[in-house]
């Protein structure tokens, strides 16, 4: 009789919504291995977890060169979520590894939570909720989001759906990529600029683009210093994007309004100075967090998984 096959579970979030992905694992006779540690796994935590499993679903866990190659039945790594800057995708080729990710599936998810910082960070909800809870009935002053403008860094899928979500609010658009897309923005009226003067005219700033070499740190000292000082930073994309002491210094300074932050360069965010301002919203990386968006990026992901597995 042979064995069955090993699959190991690092996504912390995989099953949360709905039993139905991991019961598909079950009845395609894979054996489960579980993440212990109930958090993003480092090198020496995936290692020794590796050791005997033939297939991944992965989170945001580090895939680096060394992991890779210290697995020798390892045959799929299948993403659950849409990033794969955490997985040495090089090594996995030379390993023949194949990774797989969920596309779109956030898409909307995404696009929703970043509208919806905006408006909470411009507002200032979370404040005035804490301070009517506490019983007070201060009655804070914010900013308005109609009729203002958005500049998109990375008009991908997600930056797509945040625009048509600020052509709702009558905004102008603003957006930077350095893949044009030339249909698509006709249709919203959408205006290409450079990354310099898409800092200085928009009222809002919003990260949408992938983290790799060109993009890491794209916004930094420099890029903080030409914003508006009533401009407000939007990042639902990837930590590694912003430069968090630079930004860090610009909001103590008050050289930009806010900045509302669902990704960071180390998650959790713990002893972050950051979290000690207040004119900064913070969430912990809920993008893709609802039960649509969660549900369908599981079977997704299995589907990858078993497609390219395969069974016994």
């Amino acid at each position: 009789m042979q064995a069955k096959l090993r699959v190991l579970i690092t996504s912390t979030s995989f099953n949360k919504v709905d039993p139905l992905p991991r019961e598909r694992l079950i009845q395609h006779g894979y054996e489960i291995v579980d993440n212990p540690f109930n958090r993003p796994l480092k090198e020496d935590d995936l290692i020794p977890l590796l050791e005997d499993v033939d297939g991944v679903i992965a989170g945001l866990d580090e895939y680096s060169r060394k992991v890779i190659f210290s697995s020798k039945k390892l045959k799929v790594i299948s993403r659950y979520g849409v990033g794969l800057d955490n997985i040495n995708l090089e090594a996995a080729r030379e390993r023949g590894i194949c990774v797989m990710n969920t596309p779109q599936v956030n898409t909307q998810a995404v696009a929703d939570l970043t509208f919806g910082l905006m408006l909470a960070v411009c507002r200032k909800i979370p404040q005035a909720h804490i301070s009517t809870q506490k019983g007070s009935w201060g009655r804070l002053i914010g900013g308005g989001v109609y009729k203002k403008s958005i500049g998109i860094i990375g008009l991908g899928r997600i930056g797509k759906a945040v625009a048509e979500r600020a052509k709702g609010f009558s905004m102008e658009i603003l957006a930077h990529d350095v893949k044009k897309d030339e249909i698509f923005p006709q249709s919203l009226g959408i205006h290409y600029l450079s990354l310099v003067e898409l800092l200085a005219q928009a009222d809002f700033i919003t990260l949408h683009c992938d983290l790799n070499p060109g993009s890491k740190g794209i916004i930094g000292a420099r890029e903080l210093s030409l914003m508006k000082k009533t401009a407000y930073l939007v990042n639902t994309a990837r930590g590694g994007l912003i430069d968090e002491n630079a930004l860090f210094e610009a909001l103590r300074e008050k050289k930009i309004a806010g900045a509302a932050l669902d990704a960071f360069q180390n998650e959790p965010p713990v002893g972050s100075p950051l979290l000690t301002l207040d004119n900064i919203l913070t969430t912990p990386h809920i993008g893709s967090y609802t039960h649509e968006a969660l549900l369908e990026m599981g079977l997704i992901a299995v589907d990858n998984l078993i497609q390219n597995l395969g069974q016994k």
